[in-house]
């Protein structure tokens, strides 16, 4: 009887902890023990070329944190909840959002994604694995173009200066300190819709957790997915069911398409000889009035 109403409860603790896909839903009755504030000049790491493109920001609050830090503000407002998003490693969970490349081909060299794992002051982010996908990840029809789900491809990692923080504890919370990690990719893609598919391992106890885009005022800020219990599922904020994108930046460069030089129509001989006639008379005439 026993182990009946252990494996009960264990089934119901899995299917609650399934429905909310392990992400770091906000808690009233957190306890507010916030670690120091750790700052850096950052900067994207090793961002030796251009931004290509970004998916969105992550801040909604410039120079509101503690010591005078950004945020990116959880609108418990508007009845949000999910701080971070499950794509831990020890939990085999995965994110991912997509990109659409136009015109030319991009040269792409590293992307930077963000993590946090609460109470750390400092990048505990210890690896990044990434598979880009020229469909939706695990859809009929999608191939991986590039990586896999297991190699550690991340170059270096550190802290961004921006604090997940909620609405009520904005000024003051200082326990999710997000951290900027790159990965090297090195690959050329031509134009069409990608997405890319990744998972961050790290050495803190929490997470590691991916904040999702915050925009002031709007609840829906784009359409990333979540691998848990394995299948992939739309990401949507755990109190309004609105979806959600994911921040990153894609670095490289982009392949400049020179247009054909315009043709110089041939001169024909009736227009040669017309030229030589026209020639020979402005002569004529000049030699006259001479």
């Amino acid at each position: 009887m026993k182990r009946v109403l252990f494996l009960v409860a264990f089934i119901a603790t899995f299917s609650s902890m399934a429905a909310s896909g392990f992400n770091d839903e906000y808690d009233v009755n957190e306890a507010s023990v916030n670690p120091s504030v750790s700052t850096s000049n950052y900067s994207f790491p090793n961002a030796v070329t251009a931004s290509l493109y970004s998916n969105g920001s992550l801040v909604n609050g410039v120079g509101t944190g503690a010591g005078g830090l950004d945020e990116s503000i959880l609108q418990g407002n508007l009845g949000m909840t999910t701080l971070g998003l499950a794509h831990q490693l020890g939990s085999s969970a995965r994110v991912a959002d997509d990109f659409t490349i136009s015109g030319a081909d991009w040269n792409i060299t590293n992307i930077t994604f963000y993590a946090y794992q609460t109470g750390e002051t400092a990048s505990t982010i210890t690896a990044v694995n990434l598979r880009i996908w020229d469909g939706v990840p695990g859809a009929a029809g999608s191939n991986i173009v590039f990586g896999d789900d297991t190699t550690n491809i991340m170059t270096s990692t550190v802290n961004s200066n921006i604090l997940r923080v909620s609405d009520t504890t904005t000024g003051t919370a200082t326990n999710r300190q997000i951290a900027a990690s790159d990965v090297a990719v090195n690959i050329t893609l031509s134009a069409g819709t990608y997405w890319l598919d990744w998972q961050s391992d790290g050495s803190g106890a929490s997470g590691p957790w991916a904040p999702p885009i915050t925009i002031t005022g709007q609840t829906t800020t784009g359409n990333a997915r979540q691998f848990f219990s394995g299948a992939w599922a739309d990401i949507t904020d755990g109190g309004t069911n609105t979806p959600q994108g994911l921040p990153f930046i894609i670095q490289g460069t982009s392949a400049v398409v020179l247009a054909p030089p315009t043709p110089v129509p041939a001169l024909n001989w009736i227009g040669l000889a017309f030229l030589l006639l026209m020639l020979s008379f402005v002569s004529r005439k000049f030699l006259i009035k001479q």
